[in-house]
């Protein structure tokens, strides 16, 4: 993975959706429900990687015991469609939770959703290869204006009065 060594930022003129998901182990020692609700989360993600249309521009994955997914999506719209898909992997894994997985509380799972209007965020990256958002991009030069937060989030486009 290139570095860049230069301060970089994104300037991305649509919003995005940031989905924080994970798990968290509770009883250790009830593994094969554990690997149940990692191998359904490992499906998940693959079946999205494979599909540039189903909306997740980019993720990065912490593990632990408590696990932790940052995923980038195009829109919420999209995120929900997913969801709701009973032909993608999240409608059957979400059916074993409810028979099966989730009975005991041998693990929990958790997700938070973000939506982030063009603007309403700010970012930089030095010495870093393209990582969370900046994955996603466009990145720019962290320069002028955007050298620090303050001028990233003064920059952002002014929203429009309804």
């Amino acid at each position: 993975m290139q570095i860049h060594p230069q301060r970089l930022t994104v300037a991305r003129e649509r919003g995005f959706v940031v989905f924080l998901i994970g798990a968290r182990v509770n009883k250790w020692w009830q593994l094969p429900i554990i690997w149940g609700v990692a191998r359904a989360f490992g499906r998940m993600t693959r079946q999205l990687v494979d599909d540039p249309e189903s909306g997740l521009l980019s993720y990065e994955q912490y593990g632990g015991r408590t696990t932790l997914t940052v995923q980038y999506w195009r829109s919420l719209e999209e995120l929900q469609a997913y969801a709701r898909d009973k032909q993608r992997a999240h409608a059957p894994a979400w059916r074993e939770w409810i028979r099966r997985w989730g009975l005991g509380g041998a693990v929990g799972i958790w997700h938070e959703t973000y939506v982030i209007e063009p603007g309403a965020y700010e970012v930089v990256y030095h010495h870093m290869p393209p990582f969370g958002l900046g994955k996603v991009g466009p990145l720019v030069p962290a320069e002028g204006p955007l050298k620090t937060a303050a001028g990233r989030l003064a920059a952002r486009p002014q929203r429009r009065a309804a």
